[in-house]
């Protein structure tokens, strides 16, 4: 009688994801697995929607609590007026990069000039963080470069065998499929562009105003979760509760460990951190330079700090033990 009456009184709140993968969004899945949302009083329901775009529409539209977004097309819906708040870091490290196939004989990104970029999504980050970096390789969208939707998986595979990409701007984890179905591909990246953190946990400013215990219950769970999830020592368990969010994932279980582990290695901070899930304001500053460089955005946001807290990451760093 007592854990029903406990289950009934849990708040339900909706997340969503730009992906079906529970790998790429590894803290929540674990955070749902080890009771720490249940602790906080939450039940979560996880959704998943195509792209970036489609996480912030959802956001704005009140139909999700919480959503895993880009930097980029987070400050391109704020320069449209969406109040979207980045408040977790979790891609820390840049979880992006321009592939080509193994044997082919581009080997930098300047080579690509004149070519056609295959991309997961329309809006998704992977398209501004792709931009970004063509742009500052002195190209120009329309002229010297154009994106084509692919998709993942067999598609982007399609894409490459029918010689209709040159490359493809992916995430480590698309990357990852890529190489496990057979279209081996490397990474032809700048290495400075690593500074680029990718897609982090989003709410409405309206949310954390109106529904402050709300987003600091979910951040202490969530970074309960991530925490969590960087100790090999509950490996097995962590990689449970992921087959039990996408059990496709798990039908391998030697690929879904390789992904846990490509994926993982990008949410740890860099050196110099003082949490998990900081945001360097800096970078939060050239990637809007980038957008604005790419004609993402007409100008620079008016308050680009706005758009982005490091308050409720320490908070959730305090719960997991600092």
């Amino acid at each position: 009688m007592g854990a029903t009456a406990f289950a009934q009184d849990l708040r339900e709140i909706t997340f969503v994801q730009p992906s079906p993968s529970a790998i790429n969004s590894f803290p929540v899945f674990v955070a749902i697995g080890e009771g720490y949302f249940e602790e906080e009083g939450l039940k979560v329901t996880v959704e998943a929607i195509n792209g970036s775009g489609a996480v912030l529409q959802a956001l704005s539209a009140g139909q999700a609590h919480f959503g895993r977004p880009g930097p980029g097309p987070l400050i391109a819906a704020r320069s449209r007026g969406v109040e979207a708040v980045h408040i977790y870091n979790v891609a820390a490290r840049s979880n992006f990069g321009i592939s080509v196939q193994e044997d082919s004989d581009y080997q930098n990104v300047e080579e690509l000039r004149g070519k056609i970029i295959g991309t997961g999504t329309a809006d998704g980050a992977e398209v501004g963080f792709a931009r970004n970096v063509l742009t500052s390789a002195g190209m120009v969208e329309g002229e010297d470069f154009e994106f084509l939707t692919v998709g993942d998986g067999g598609p982007a595979t399609a894409a490459f065998l029918n010689d209709e990409i040159a490359a493809y701007s992916a995430s480590t984890a698309d990357t990852a499929i890529l190489n496990q179905r057979g279209m081996k591909v490397r990474d032809i990246t700048p290495p400075e562009f690593g500074r680029f953190f990718g897609n982090g946990i989003a709410t409405m400013a309206g949310t954390i105003a109106n529904d402050r215990e709300l987003v600091e219950a979910w951040s202490r769970a969530f970074a309960r979760g991530h925490a969590f999830a960087l100790d090999d020592a509950n490996r097995e368990a962590v990689l449970a509760h992921l087959a039990a969010g996408n059990p496709q994932e798990g039908e391998d279980p030697e690929f879904q460990s390789a992904l846990f582990d490509a994926v993982r290695s990008k949410t740890i901070p860099p050196e110099g951190s003082p949490h998990l899930g900081w945001y360097p304001a800096e970078v939060w500053a050239e990637w809007q330079d980038a957008l604005v460089a790419g004609g993402e955005i007409a100008a620079p946001l008016d308050d680009l700090d706005a758009a982005w807290t490091n308050e409720f990451a320490a908070m959730g760093s305090e719960a997991a033990g600092g």
